[in-house]
């Protein structure tokens, strides 16, 4: 199931406003730069890395315990997380200042992903690919970004809320339930037209248990996010995670409202 929190999101914008505040507001095409010769590389790195340590675990594995499987399968997880971090944690934080300094320099407030844009905003990919193919290190801006009208939220912070958590691990004790007994049904059914009827209550019935416990939470999410945006005076509110650079924290004014 989807976070609660990206149930709720949405952009929270009036049109015309967005197009009268875009000046200040620039995307990076972050595809593009991972195509960088040095993006290239390292994933190919990891890849390798990845290959190698899939043949060590398959072997340690073959005539392990289904407890010591999945222990196993954890570490194997954690090294490669690991891996990345270190392998593409310092080309992540230099493309960072390339893409700090090319938005100070052209006096953005905020810099989004290319993904999440439909319409306006200016593209800074070529200057930030420029600073991280050219000779030299790119330099960090002496300035902090400028007050922005575009705010973002946390989900994270806000699915970890009591109320939200709660709502979310009680619909997937439901829903295994109801995958559970769905899957008794299939198996005793006749025809492809039972089948089809039991597929027909069992998308309702996870439907209907939405809208009753996770609703309401959703409904109260996005609220608080407009309410919290027009106080502020934000034209847009996107999800962290497509915030690039600068941009308005407001997630803890919305947890504060949905405790």
């Amino acid at each position: 199931m989807a976070a609660l929190a990206a149930l709720a999101f949405a952009l929270i914008a009036a049109p015309a406003a967005i197009a009268a505040d875009t000046a200040d507001i620039g995307f990076v095409d972050q595809g593009a730069l991972s195509a960088l010769p040095s993006f290239a590389a390292a994933k190919r790195q990891i890849d390798a890395y990845g290959t190698d340590l899939q043949k060590q675990y398959i072997g340690r594995a073959r005539n392990a315990s289904p407890s010591e499987q999945q222990r196993l399968s954890s570490d194997f997880q954690q090294k490669i997380a690991d891996k990345q971090r270190q392998v593409l944690g310092p080309l992540f934080r230099r493309a960072q200042i390339a893409i700090a300094s090319v938005a100070s320099s052209h006096n953005l407030s905020v810099v989004v992903d290319k993904q999440i844009v439909i319409v306006g905003g200016e593209d800074i990919t070529g200057g930030v690919r420029d600073l991280l193919t050219g000779v030299g290190e790119p330099v960090p801006p002496v300035n902090t970004p400028p007050p922005s009208s575009v705010g973002y939220v946390d989900q994270a912070a806000i699915d970890a809320l009591p109320s939200m958590k709660s709502a979310a691990d009680d619909f997937q004790k439901f829903k295994a339930t109801q995958d559970q007994q769905t899957s008794v049904k299939f198996k005793a059914a006749k025809t492809q037209a039972d089948r089809d009827a039991i597929l027909k209550d069992y998308q309702k019935t996870l439907t209907d248990k939405q809208n009753q416990t996770l609703k309401p939470l959703v409904d109260k999410t996005r609220d608080a996010m407009a309410s919290v945006a027009q106080k502020k005076g934000l034209v847009l509110v996107v999800d962290r995670s497509n915030i690039i650079y600068g941009g308005t924290d407001i997630t803890a004014d919305v947890t504060s409202a949905l405790k």
